[in-house]
């Protein structure tokens, strides 16, 4: 590629191309294996896989994976929380050359039948809560005909594969089921337990699907981006020579990010696994308890999340007086993090946070702040490794707009995506001449540095005048007493736009929609500024903590036709 204007921006030690091992993924694993045999793969509770256990679990899981019909091209669903069977699940399919759907195990039976529809998955791994309450009934309707099926407890060791059924019977919704074998079904356990004879590993090109990544849904169906194994194993290899300070085989990464959910499959599972780091899974996020808990007992060298994850752990109780100082590195995505998040973190933990971008359609990386270079707090950074960037007008999505001007990020590079399973139209039109249009509207600075200031379908048009969500709710959170924002555009008969900001409060902080509107004032322009205000106890999230407009935009259409 050539010579960008941030390339001078990179990290010594940071090349600006990599001349790549063309290793699929389960060929990583097999080296990391070789190499790191010995040391701490998985954490799960009180089980613990060392890369050579976790490898006779993979190859294990492969041998059941066949004997149920998976092969070269196989579609496989992958419905579970972040628990071991959910790593050992994706390394195996992989290995037999088969294609991963990773679904969330909070979907609704409509959003499961979409995606495996769509997919045209043959077989399903999910959890015995979920087949128990919306599967077992209704399988006839879904693509897969062949189950496995998995359950929390299943790797735990005595007393907790005893005690934990109880508790987790007990949470509301359920956790845990009672489940038997079927004609069509058998149970996780009892495939290992029963798998002999040779273990397969066929041959396959570098450029076959790995995964289908279905995206958020959030304009329309989700649709599956088709990301190869040359994507994933690109992508990874990006991010490892952008993290020079990494020490192989002694890490001990943080996975509390969803592993169904891109940033979590590629950079806690997949880069995690190449380097050799050990994975503490954790289910929910959400639970910030059992995250601090985890940072304390586990000494967490590195840690990706997301800004309402690290904020959240700024304001637990008690953090102050707790040891975090193993932190080393944060890697932060899927929302802008307001800088006065950032310093609260690093200077609690003394770890640095490079915030980054990514997207499922791009493996995910494309960009971050350099580790030990100038970090630009409410920057996305810089293109990593072999990536291009540009900011092209919104309207033709041709020209390029003057720096530091609005417009629509479009990228390049060998982690994008094959395209968009079963959907040409749509993947022409975001895959032109090469360059994947994200949807994001970005700026850039006169030395390289991206700023996502919204996505194009959240842009408020306001008489004419753009205003950008993430501006709004970025100068809200600076206030003392402001814990979260979200804004978005309502209808409005006389500016066709106008904004409204959600807002959640500080626990035992007080504010009213005047003073707020007020403190806009002072930091924005007239037009920016919220004129409706209302208060939440909390905002709608993904399972990756990132707020969801839509949900806020749904509520004011069902209070509009009341």
């Amino acid at each position: 590629m050539e010579q960008r204007d941030w390339h001078v921006n990179y990290d010594e030690g940071v090349s600006t191309a990599i001349d790549y091992s063309k290793l699929n993924i389960p060929q990583i694993f097999r080296q990391t294996v070789e190499r790191f045999g010995d040391r701490p793969a998985l954490v799960f509770l009180n089980c613990k896989l060392t890369y050579t256990e976790l490898g006779a679990e993979v190859d294990k899981c492969a041998i059941g994976f066949s004997k149920l019909g998976v092969k070269m091209g196989t579609r496989i669903a992958i419905q579970l929380p972040n628990i071991p069977q959910a790593a050992i699940s994706y390394l195996a399919a992989l290995q037999l050359g088969a294609e991963v759907v990773m679904t969330n195990p909070l979907y609704t039976f409509r959003e499961v039948e979409h995606q495996w529809k769509d997919s045209g998955c043959e077989v399903a791994v999910t959890a015995d809560f979920i087949w128990d309450d919306i599967i077992k009934d209704r399988r006839a309707e879904l693509a897969p005909t062949r189950w496995v099926v998995a359950s929390i407890p299943g790797y735990l060791r005595f007393p907790l594969n005893f005690l934990a059924p109880l508790k987790l019977k007990k949470q509301d919704p359920p956790r845990w089921a009672k489940v038997a074998p079927e004609a069509d079904m058998i149970r996780f356990k009892d495939m290992i337990k029963d798998a002999s004879g040779p273990v397969p590993r066929p041959d396959f090109d570098w450029d076959q699907v790995a995964a289908l990544q279905y995206t958020g849904g959030t304009t329309g169906p989700s649709k599956g981006a088709m990301l190869t194994h040359k994507n994933l194993s690109s992508n990874i290899q990006q991010i490892d020579g952008w993290f020079t300070g990494v020490e192989y085989g002694q890490e001990v990464l943080m996975t509390a990010l969803p592993l169904f959910h891109v940033f979590g499959m590629s950079v806690c599972m997949g880069w995690g696994m190449a380097s050799g780091a050990c994975m503490v899974l954790l289910p929910n996020p959400r639970d910030l308890p059992s995250v601090v808990k985890a940072i304390v007992k586990h000494k967490i060298t590195l840690f990706p999340g997301v800004p309402a994850l690290f904020n959240g752990l700024n304001n637990f109780p008690g953090i102050e007086q707790t040891d975090v100082s193993s932190i080393k590195y944060c890697f932060s995505g899927s929302a802008p993090l307001p800088p006065d998040v950032m310093q609260k973190f690093e200077s609690m933990t003394g770890s640095k946070i490079v915030e980054g971008f990514g997207m499922s359609e791009t493996s995910p990386v494309t960009h971050c702040n350099p580790l030990n270079g100038v970090r630009k707090p409410g920057s996305v950074g810089i293109p990593v490794a072999d990536t291009d960037a540009r900011i092209v007008d919104i309207e033709t999505g041709v020209q390029d707009v003057p720096q530091g001007e609005e417009g629509e990020l479009i990228v390049k590079g060998p982690q994008v995506m094959k395209g968009y399973w079963g959907r040409p139209d749509e993947t022409a039109n975001s895959i032109r001449d090469g360059w994947m249009h994200t949807g994001d509207l970005a700026t850039m600075d006169e030395e390289g540095y991206f700023q996502i200031v919204g996505r194009k379908k959240d842009m408020i048009n306001c008489s004419g005048f753009k205003v950008f969500p993430d501006e709004v709710d970025g100068v809200l959170v600076a206030h003392e007493a402001i814990l979260e924002a979200a804004t978005i555009g309502v209808p409005h008969e006389e500016y066709g736009e106008t904004v409204k900001s959600f807002i959640v409060l500080n626990a035992g902080m007080t504010l009213s929609a005047e003073a707020a509107q007020e403190y806009c004032r002072e930091n924005l322009a007239k037009y920016k500024v919220p004129r409706l205000v209302e208060f939440l106890d909390e905002l709608p999230k993904s399972s990756v903590l990132k707020v969801l407009r839509r949900e806020l935009r749904d509520m004011e259409m069902a209070k509009a036709k009341g």
